[in-house]
């Protein structure tokens, strides 16, 4: 009995000795943290490098290798196409570091990162509104940077998908016969997207509201506008139609 309960005692001892090895911590400088991390995002093991380099953080040994790991630990996560992380680490490195000479790039990508969360015109908007604000700062705050035809480029995209949001709107409103809802969206649309190549769908889509509200001189002035200024719209035909029915007495 008693040569069993020193077998137990003993069996313990050594399940504690192990557990107590296993989770001694392992002693390594920032650098080699940070080195590792490196090599595990050439590797494209983002995971892995995300969490060497929140050790390096957590080391609190240098400044200057911390800066490095945060902008790294956001390009992990973009690059792992976690974009919600990317974009609030981004924004965080941008917050911390706002003289970094690489914040053009953090609010580079800070917008990427929200422009490829967008899916559709009929889901959340969030995503839009988040792009379109961001990418218009870098072009505010970095008039000639080194993304800016990029940014341009995504921001005149943005702004389309915002348009086509106010469109789908409008034609919901239109066809459910809340024509002065419909009238509402389209106006503004007009206002808010001057520079839009949709221009002539809104003037097509507001005359056709105008118009079921009983509007009919603003319903001839509007698809006047739409054939004189956009001949080759697919819309024009549609629009001179509807012009000759309403001249007929």
């Amino acid at each position: 009995m008693k040569t069993a309960l020193n077998l137990v005692f003993s069996m313990i001892l050594a399940a504690l000795f192990f557990q107590g090895c296993a989770t001694v911590p392992v002693n390594k400088s920032a650098d080699l943290l940070y080195k590792e991390g490196e090599q595990f995002f050439k590797d494209k093991k983002y995971q892995d490098a995300i969490t060497q380099w929140k050790k390096v953080k957590e080391t609190y040994q240098s400044p200057e290798l911390t800066v490095k790991a945060e902008l790294g630990i956001a390009n992990a996560y973009f690059m792992n196409e976690d974009f919600i992380e990317a974009a609030a680490g981004y924004e965080d490195f941008r917050k911390l570091h706002p003289k970094h000479p690489q914040g053009d790039f953090a609010l580079y990508r800070q917008g990427l990162s929200y422009f490829n969360q967008i899916h559709g015109i009929d889901t959340d908007q969030t995503p839009v509104k988040n792009a379109q604000m961001t990418l218009a700062s870098y072009l505010t705050l970095y008039p000639t940077g080194e993304y800016l035809a990029e940014v341009q480029e995504k921001n005149r995209d943005c702004r389309d998908k915002q348009l086509q949001y106010e469109l789908y709107v409008g034609r919901f409103y239109l066809k459910t016969d809340a024509y002065k809802a419909a009238i509402g969206r389209f106006e503004t649309s007009l206002k808010m997207f001057p520079e839009t190549a949709r221009r002539d769908e809104v003037l097509f889509y507001l005359g056709k509201a105008y118009l079921e509200d009983g509007q009919k001189a603003k319903a001839q002035e509007v698809l006047s506008q739409l054939t004189r200024d956009f001949p080759g719209s697919t819309h024009s035909a549609d629009a001179a139609k509807t012009l000759n029915s309403l001249s007929k007495p």
